[in-house]
């Protein structure tokens, strides 16, 4: 029988897109209170979560230094306030060489950034003659993976496209990491084939949980995402969706179960290496 000792009560925020600070904060923090409030630890937001428009193909978020970025001043004070952990899914960041940062941020329950993830993987695609997009265009790329160790268990960092990458996945649970989190602003048209089935291939591989906040509805400019947040545990199971309306989801979940999982299917100790 799986230990009660390390249960979280985890919510994703779906926000929607909001093309500047105020209302992206303002959104952010309602649906916080009323996570908290229905009795979440560690509140999740999606990607771009403090604002998101699109200019053509490139992402023109509203983006600040880090030190005076007010969607992160306004969310460190609400983890510090309430007492609870924080995954700011990202926010843009000025960047190196007029370029901007997609960066993510895990606060503690004192308001104090414990970590900090700048996304890898770029968005460059082209989904038809009329949707394609170029996040390199302004976005600086990260080049460092990064897990964060906390009292409540170790997290892995990634960021929407990433999630097409399973080395990576692969290399953070290796490094043990728990949770996985894939904060997104998934599009509509590629969430409806790949969404659920990815983030359930991600969380079956590794015997990890996926936290997975995702925003939802039209991006000022272009384009719409497809929400449809999830929680899913390391047997692959959507313990929660959050659809294709704003609110939240929360579950409570047992990082004991990660323990279980790999002593059933221990694939990560498997791997090999092959010469070509």
């Amino acid at each position: 029988m799986i230990s009660s000792k390390r249960q979280i009560n985890i919510a994703c925020l779906q926000t929607r897109p909001r093309p500047d600070f105020k209302s992206a904060l303002n959104e952010a923090i309602t649906l916080a209170e009323e996570a908290v409030a229905a009795g979440a630890d560690f509140l999740t937001l999606p990607e771009y979560c403090g604002g998101l428009k699109t200019e053509g193909s490139a992402f023109a978020p509203p983006f600040e230094v880090e030190e005076s970025h007010p969607v992160l001043k306004g969310l460190r004070d609400f983890a510090k306030n309430r007492k609870k952990y924080l995954l700011i899914g990202s926010i843009a960041i000025k960047g190196p060489a007029e370029k901007i940062l997609n960066r993510s941020y895990i606060i503690d329950d004192f308001g104090n950034i414990i970590s900090r993830y700048d996304k890898i993987h770029l968005f460059d695609i082209k989904l038809s003659e009329k949707e394609s997009y170029c996040e390199s265009a302004t976005v600086h790329g990260g080049q460092t993976a990064v897990i964060c160790q906390t009292p409540l268990g170790c997290f892995g960092q990634t960021i929407c496209y990433d999630l097409r990458f399973p080395h990576l996945y692969r290399d953070l649970s290796q490094s043990g990491a728990e949770i996985l989190f894939v904060p997104a602003v998934f599009t509509k048209k590629t969430g409806e084939a790949h969404w659920h089935v990815l983030n359930r291939a991600r969380a079956i591989e590794n015997s990890a949980f996926v936290v997975a906040p995702c925003a939802v509805g039209k991006v000022e400019g272009g384009g719409e995402s497809y929400g449809h947040s999830l929680i899913i545990n390391p047997w692959g199971e959507i313990l929660a969706d959050g659809g294709a309306d704003s609110g939240f989801i929360n579950v409570n979940i047992n990082l004991e179960e990660v323990d279980s999982a790999r002593s059933r299917i221990p694939s990560l100790s498997h791997d090999k290496s092959f010469e070509f």
